[in-house]
């Protein structure tokens, strides 16, 4: 049971902008949400319109769907779960991208893994003073077509001032080489934020800040982990994760919080009104 970082583990994170916390939590806890999210899949039904997760391309937050489940569940496919015809290549259980964002709030099994005294002393030793959970996504990251996330940093859709989003990234399964593990570079949270993702009403654009080129693959370390470990990053921090080639599926459920003392943005993407208050983790 985790009870409070360690001098050495804080100056770890301090230095490398991540720590990975093995064992974080129980397998019983983890079948407990594997099992609620396949509810939520097979009670989805797309209609006429299935929204597509794809971070290859910014059209894809164009879409009210996505624009609107800041504070709902909603099922997101794979960008390559359809054939040529628009049916899909395979079972809609295997052509779930994600189920965001609002699963930690709408839902009692992800809003009991979401908190608890563990969350909350980690959260109070990396320096969160209020927690605020404003986004729950579970990741599928599919056999055979779990897509690529590409280089980016949570800053850019969460950003503060100061800068306090962090991301809390748990292992369902087992994430390696062969099904899309995360990547990062030690120690790149201390450059500067590259882009940010604005939002104008139902406009949204990507904005450049700084030129600094991605990490090349020398410099990116591959977070190969076992289920039900714990990896939570600064938000500035630069990660990648591969498409999932294999024919295992690497499931991961990711928290996005920011410091209810620092200001929000009110560009960002999603913003709560008084309907869904935010809440920490106790």
């Amino acid at each position: 049971m985790f009870c409070a970082l360690t001098e050495a583990q804080l100056v770890r994170y301090q230095q490398d902008g991540f720590l990975v916390l093995p064992g974080f939590k129980p397998a019983a806890e983890l079948a407990l949400l594997r099992a609620r999210a396949g509810q939520i899949v097979e009670a989805f039904e797309p209609g006429q319109r299935a929204s597509i997760f794809t971070t290859q391309a910014q059209s894809r937050a164009a879409d009210d769907y996505f624009l609107g489940s800041g504070d709902q569940v909603r099922c997101f496919f794979e960008e390559e779960a359809f054939d040529a015809t628009g049916q899909l290549r395979q079972t809609k259980a295997l052509s779930i991208n994600k189920i965001g964002h609002a699963l930690h709030d709408l839902d009692p099994v992800f809003d009991a893994f979401s908190r608890g005294p563990a969350l909350a002393a980690l959260a109070a030793g990396l320096g969160l003073a209020r927690p605020q959970l404003w986004q729950s996504m579970y990741i599928f990251k599919q056999p055979g077509i779990g897509g690529e996330v590409g280089w980016h940093q949570d800053a850019t859709f969460f950003e503060t001032e100061p800068q306090s989003v962090t991301t809390f990234w748990f292992a369902l399964e087992d994430a390696t080489l062969d099904n899309g593990c995360l990547w990062v570079t030690p120690g790149a949270h201390l450059g500067p934020l590259r882009q940010r993702f604005v939002r104008q009403g139902d406009v949204v654009r990507m904005d450049t800040l700084d030129a600094t080129p991605w990490p090349s693959g020398a410099q990116a370390q591959p977070l190969e982990v076992v289920a039900g470990t714990l990896v939570v990053f600064h938000g500035l921090l630069p990660h990648y994760s591969a498409p999932n080639r294999s024919p295992q599926s690497r499931h991961a459920y990711t928290l996005h919080v920011t410091d209810g003392q620092a200001r929000y943005a009110v560009h960002n993407w999603l913003q709560r009104d008084g309907s869904l208050p935010l809440r920490g983790f106790v």
